[in-house]
């Protein structure tokens, strides 16, 4: 038999089959199931960044089937009003709420944040959820790269200005979704202002990943006995649209595989819901979770004390109000 019959069998035909079948149903695979987790959230608040669509908007979906009050915080009114009209009719839970904000403007981010401040009495989670990968280079109005802008000095100041609100709500949880591609990042400050980057693919996205993790395990050291908790959690390689920027080649390639071997943006939602939520995180704070809710250590980088400190301290500077 040469090689074109034997791919032409039906056995090697049926085996192709039985094996796409079965990578399609693993992809989604994790060790916790939000459909089994009996956990109610009436009488309490959430704030879900970049709520819109992909995970962020099963993220919200999720905590209003729970009954909480949940926020959608996101940058356009068009698709944040549809998911916002979709998740009201699913859930039947009419205390869904859209509040703009644009994560990549310091002054965005602080209009969202005196309105929270002004019109909520607690918070007791907050998901920093949105993120881009692959802009090109461009400096903001406040002269902060953008893809560390949206990624995370934009979150950075949302959480630090909501913190006050959400100490008072204690006991309260701060969940930040980074990504395993943090192992390929880098810290350098410089980096924050646009200078000394590579745009190549995902390198700079990679960076901001990794700045997620060091400042969300200081946040957690700073937190210490105020029952609010702080991690970051890698939701998987998950099929949104975060690609949207990159060339019409690599989408196609990126959903071609993707299609048999990344997650659904739902099953993407599962570990953040997992930090957010699950009883037996209690009190467990400045750890990162894998896309199977398990507990890992990052990268040597996101694990340093003293870098931590120092990265926070610079990302506070370059978000003050001079």
């Amino acid at each position: 038999m040469g090689y074109l019959d034997m791919f032409c069998h039906p056995v090697w035909a049926i085996s192709t089959a039985l094996l796409t079948v079965f990578v399609r149903i693993q992809r989604n695979y994790a060790r916790w199931n939000p459909r089994t987790c009996e956990v109610r959230l009436t009488g309490k608040t959430a704030i879900v960044t970049g709520a819109n669509t992909g995970i962020g908007k099963f993220i919200a979906l999720d905590f209003a089937r729970r009954g909480a009050r949940v926020i959608l915080a996101c940058r356009s009114e068009v698709r944040g009003t549809e998911a916002l009209n979709e998740i009201r009719e699913k859930t039947g839970n009419s205390d869904v709420h859209l509040r703009l904000v644009d994560l990549s403007s310091l002054d965005s981010v602080r209009a969202f944040a005196k309105r929270i401040l002004e019109e909520e009495n607690a918070l007791h989670i907050l998901v920093n959820n949105a993120g881009v990968s692959g802009l090109p280079r461009q400096i903001t109005k406040d002269g902060l790269e953008a893809s560390f802008a949206t990624n995370h000095l934009g979150p950075f100041l949302l959480t630090n200005l909501l913190l006050d609100l959400i100490k008072r709500s204690a006991p309260a949880r701060i969940v930040t979704v980074s990504s395993v591609n943090h192992k390929r990042g880098k810290v350098d400050f410089s980096h924050f202002r646009g200078e000394n980057l590579t745009y190549f693919m995902d390198e700079v996205y990679n960076h901001t990943k990794l700045h997620n993790i060091i400042c969300t395990n200081e946040l957690a050291h700073r937190l210490q006995d105020t029952g609010v908790t702080a991690n970051s959690v890698h939701p998987g390689v998950v099929m949104t649209e975060v690609m949207r920027h990159y060339p019409l080649w690599v989408r196609c390639i990126f959903n071609l595989v993707g299609f048999f071997f990344f997650k659904s943006s739902e099953g993407g939602a599962v570990s953040p819901i997992y930090c957010a939520i699950a009883e037996e995180l209690e009190g467990i704070t400045g750890r990162y979770f894998d896309s199977d809710c398990s507990l890992v250590l990052p990268a040597p980088l996101a694990r340093d004390a003293a870098l931590a400190v120092k990265d926070f301290e610079v990302c506070e500077r370059l978000t003050s109000k001079l």
